[in-house]
């Protein structure tokens, strides 16, 4: 069964889920764009027998805290919320998904204390991923949208004829026949919640680099010893994702000496709600 609770984190009100018994090893399940916290609920539901899922509203998702500056969401900040959220419970298992996956590695590498395993489903390390959107090739091409995220009044264009821009933009090349009936209104009432400019913010607040298409350009210096996992990394892959591609994770290994690599079958993007069972098998195995 699922509780949803609001907990002050660093000062702020941030909308938590739970499944499972406190006692269990606890799993924090971050998700991406355009989802909320109720978004793991598959797989949470799966894992509850034997951990304690907790899967937040990040900042500026659904009810929880969300300030209008862009600063306000950058990784650091990002990052401190679910440091707050792990509080002195120790080292736990973090999951995430898309830009989950950000905080995920953000934690990983700069709380390193809070992370005893780390799972991404979908989802990128910044180096592999500024290296291919930076190439000019078909990542960059694929990551263009990230402009037009970026660009004022994106979201009240996607707010607009009952989110319809937003679904479009999600249905034209992957697979969204998951998000229909009961869970896509519960979707929409959690984007009215949010008005969508907080979840936006996280793409105009990334130093990320979308290079166009041909047009390679210099990759930004960044600090890559202060970029490495140490604790085990699980990758999830579904490779008919048209977001994220195959060479966004290339040479991730360089990063995540402890990475393992596994693949589920007949899923895009949206892997967790196609194929829940596949993927909590993986988790199950990994984690032993």
């Amino acid at each position: 069964m699922m509780d949803v609770t609001t907990r002050d984190l660093g000062g702020h009100d941030f909308t938590v889920r739970s499944w499972g018994d406190p006692a269990h090893p606890m799993i924090l399940m971050l998700h991406g764009f355009p989802e909320y916290g109720g978004a793991w609920d598959e797989i949470a539901t799966r894992l509850s027998d034997r951990y304690y899922c907790v899967a937040p509203d990040q900042r500026g998702y659904g009810a929880s805290y969300a300030p209008n500056d862009i600063g306000e969401y950058a990784t650091s900040k990002l990052v401190g919320d679910m440091a707050h959220l792990i509080g002195d419970r120790g080292s736990v298992i973090v999951m995430g998904h898309d830009w989950g996956a950000s905080v995920a590695y953000g934690l990983a590498m700069f709380r390193p204390e809070l992370v005893a395993h780390l799972i991404i489903a979908n989802g990128v390390h910044p180096v592999p991923f500024q290296r291919a959107m930076a190439a000019g090739a078909a990542q960059s091409e694929a990551s263009q949208y990230i402009n037009f995220l970026r660009s004022a009044g994106s979201e009240d264009m996607l707010l607009a004829d009952d989110f319809g821009k937003l679904l479009k933009m999600f249905s034209a090349k992957m697979d969204m026949s998951w998000l229909a009936g009961e869970r896509l209104e519960a979707y929409k009432a959690a984007w009215r919640q949010s008005g969508l400019r907080g979840m936006i913010n996280w793409y105009r607040a990334s130093p990320l680099i979308v290079a166009d298409p041909g047009k390679p350009v210099d990759m930004p210096d960044l600090p890559l010893d202060r970029l490495r996992v140490t604790c085990p990394h699980l990758l999830i892959w579904a490779d008919g994702d048209t977001a994220l591609l195959p060479v966004s994770t290339e040479g991730l290994e360089e990063f995540a000496p402890s990475l393992t690599r596994a693949h589920v079958s007949d899923a895009d993007h949206w892997l967790l709600h196609q194929q829940p069972d596949a993927v909590v098998e993986i988790v199950n195995n990994w984690l032993g």
